[in-house]
């Protein structure tokens, strides 16, 4: 986020780097960051977004009049997997899924294979092939709950975001099935009502000495939201309410929030969110972590693990049934490939922030515990901007906030509480696109007032829902007792075969220490690296190596499989390199026999001009010195015109060439050990060796075009 110092002259920018401990985006001024934005292009769905805040006015609410949002028997419910998702993550999510047929009858549906998202395939796309257009969510066409069941590698974030313009969207994306397995029973606990929860939030706003960003949503932002809200009556039922403000938003105080006893149906934090540099091992396990008030602030040092909580402060005790949590932070949602501010603002540059985009790892596993998870968490995919609820001349907007949150404590659900940030993008968008347009044609404009709309639209855009859209809190009257007992899940082992990194515990219990570079973070550990069968290799064998991937313990369970097959990848590596130097010999044999023509049709030009030397001083006929004079003369005009030394030397840098093609293709094939990426890495293998080989006898072509003496067909 961002936020105006207190002179508003600046701007200040949420984003701290974990080992510096500094903003990641030095403050400015409103001037600066309009004169970064002026050259943005409008989104590719502003028409939707324009007819959407044209209905602004009516009670349109993403989906088609006449439709109640709140019964999925009217407006629907969908399951979106990747075309080529593995059929074992449906089968782990069983019993949200069967629970979700039977509510919406009719009007659910499931995405998959031929049906479920395509590479490359956008929005409109993938609407247009199930028969349904622009404009309000039609639940006889497409649901309007939808839940996307897959990485932002598999289906990225930009589909996602331009759905959520009509549809409520949410996400899940976990490693394990049974960690899509524990969520899928959480969800039906809590809906088939087995979770009781007082009706109760918590409001945790982190205020850092001279840091004016977190300050300022401190004051302006979680404070407002709890005394607006803590004595908030829904459906006639008392709401109560928990501040925890600058000194007193602890991490100590956020761990009884999250899984101790203060645990609430409602989360609300405000604060810092840790950001690390993509070439640190650590980020998918901790970008976007809270950062808490026991950090002293900008300019005080790197961040300590005791200062911000991530994942792995929740353990397999923790128990978060039935919440539903608000985290207003950078990256506390997730991290896209590259930063969206850094391409708007240096085109000829982008910053690639990330090694593959990802969801943040603290919902993730606040919706995965084992014993019973959050059924939602709402986060900022990548920046947030704090300035956005500051408006010049008008101070807090923050309507928006109080809408979401009283939808929720009202019953309702999360991807339709959620409407109100998607009103406000379709209201921003299709403005800012206006005066960017009036600007471009030599408009005047107020800096501030272009800086606040930018931020702002950049902020309502970017919340993503982690978990099911269709969930909603499970509270229940005042009076009745809580129950938020721990779910009993059914064993299942294994992880996805197509849409799953291996996120271990190296990536989530790495502290981040003060003072130390990233390059010394990032390696720190890496002396030793244990493989996932259990063999041990040094540092240097893992820079040269690729890593055999088998499952935990295999080597020792299936000890003479794992040695075949340990044995089939390194015969595999010899086949290559054998079938090379059988392509190699074939060119070189072609080569030499080429070498050896051209050398004897040298020696018999000589020799015919020996012979005629020999016939011109003795006693042979004129006609035999003519003869043998002009067979000289023939052959060393065809080797000086054919050039075949040249040849010669052009064929060894082809065979050059082509061994540098194959072995840069087999070293790609090598690395090849992410099971999620793997498929897209051969084809870009083999894409790139076509391409190379193409061009290397095309250049061939026009070498032997170029020799004197060959005819060009």
């Amino acid at each position: 986020m961002a936020d105006a110092a207190s002179d508003e002259s600046l701007i200040y920018f949420n984003g701290i780097d974990g080992i510096t401990g500094e903003y990641t985006l030095p403050p400015m001024s409103g001037e600066k960051l309009a004169g970064l934005v002026t050259g943005e292009a409008p989104p590719e769905n502003l028409s939707e977004l324009r007819y959407r805040q044209k209905k602004r006015a009516g009670e349109y609410l993403g989906v088609r009049e006449g439709v109640d949002p709140q019964k999925l028997e009217e407006s629907g419910w969908g399951v979106i997997f990747a075309h080529d998702a593995d059929p074992a993550v449906k089968e782990a999510l069983s019993d949200l899924l069967a629970l979700r047929e039977s509510e919406a009858g009719a009007f659910y549906h499931v995405y998959e294979g031929p049906d479920g998202y395509r590479p490359g395939e956008s929005k409109s796309k993938f609407l247009a092939r199930h028969g349904a257009g622009p404009g309000p969510a039609d639940p006889v066409k497409v649901p309007y709950y939808l839940l996307i069941v897959g990485s932002p590698e598999a289906i990225p974030y930009q589909f996602q975001t331009q759905l959520d313009v009509q549809y409520a969207v949410g996400r899940i994306h976990f490693n394990s099935y049974q960690e899509y397995a524990n969520y899928a029973r959480s969800v039906a606990a809590a809906e088939k009502g087995e979770v009781k929860l007082s009706r109760r939030a918590a409001y945790f706003g982190v205020a850092h000495k001279d840091d004016p960003a977190t300050k300022s949503t401190a004051a302006k932002l979680v404070d407002p939201l709890y005394q607006k809200h803590k004595d908030f009556s829904a459906n006639g039922q008392q709401w109560s309410g928990d501040l925890f403000l600058e000194e007193q938003a602890s991490k100590k105080n956020l761990a009884r929030l999250l899984g101790g006893d203060l645990t609430p149906a409602l989360l609300f934090t405000g604060s810092h969110g840790l950001e690390l540099p993509a070439t640190d091992k650590r980020q998918p396990g901790q970008q976007g972590a809270l950062i808490c008030g026991d950090w002293p602030g900008p300019g005080s040092g790197g961040i300590k693990q005791t200062q911000y909580f991530s994942a792995e402060d929740l353990t397999e005790e923790t128990n978060l049934l039935g919440m539903i949590s608000f985290f207003f932070a950078c990256y506390g949602g997730g991290t896209p490939l590259e930063d969206k501010f850094f391409r708007t603002a240096f085109k000829d540059a982008p910053e690639k922030i990330a090694a593959y985009p990802f969801l943040a790892q603290l919902p993730r596993q606040m919706l995965a515990l084992p014993r019973g998870g959050a059924l939602a968490a709402i986060g900022h995919v990548e920046r947030a901007w704090g300035y956005s609820f500051l408006w010049p001349g008008a101070g807090a907007q923050i309507v928006h906030f109080e809408s979401a949150l009283e939808a929720l404590m009202k019953g309702y659900r999360v991807g339709y509480a959620l409407e109100y940030f998607n009103e406000r993008y379709a209201e921003i968008a299709t403005v800012l696109s206006d005066e960017l347009d009036g600007i471009e044609a030599g408009q005047v404009y107020d800096p501030y007032e272009l800086s606040s709309m930018w931020t702002a639209n950049n902020d309502a855009r970017g919340y993503a829902i982690i978990g099911d859209p269709a969930v909603r809190l499970p509270v229940v009257d005042a009076g009745s007792g809580e129950v938020r007992t721990a779910i009993v899940v059914k064993e299942v082992t294994g992880q996805s075969s197509t849409d799953a990194r291996v996120e271990g515990d190296a990536l989530r219990k790495d502290s981040v220490e003060s003072g130390r570079g990233a390059d010394e973070a990032a390696n720190q550990g890496r002396e030793t690296v244990t493989r996932s069968a259990g063999e041990k290799i040094d540092e240097a064998m893992l820079n040269l190596s690729p890593v055999i991937l088998v499952p935990e313990g295999y080597d020792k369970e299936h000890p003479e499989l794992y040695a075949a097959y340990v044995e089939h990848v390194k015969s595999g590596y010899r086949n290559n390199d054998a079938v090379f130097n059988r392509i190699m010999q074939a060119f070189m044999r072609g080569h030499y026999s080429s070498l050896i023509m051209n050398w004897l049709l040298f020696i018999i030009g000589i020799g015919f001009f020996v012979a005629t030397g020999i016939s011109a001083f003795s006693d042979a006929p004129v006609s035999a010195t003519l003869v043998f004079g002009g067979l000289g003369t023939v052959t060393f005009i065809s080797y000086f015109l054919t050039r075949p030394t040249q040849a010669v030397e052009e064929n060894l840098h082809f065979i050059a060439w082509l061994g540098m093609i194959y072995n840069t293709y087999w070293t790609h094939l090598m690395w090849v050990v992410d099971q999620v990426t793997a498929q897209e890495q051969l084809d870009e293998a083999t894409r790139e060796a076509i391409e190379r080989l193409k061009e290397l006898m095309d250049r061939h072509a026009q070498a032997s075009g170029d020799r004197p003496g060959v005819d060009e067909e």
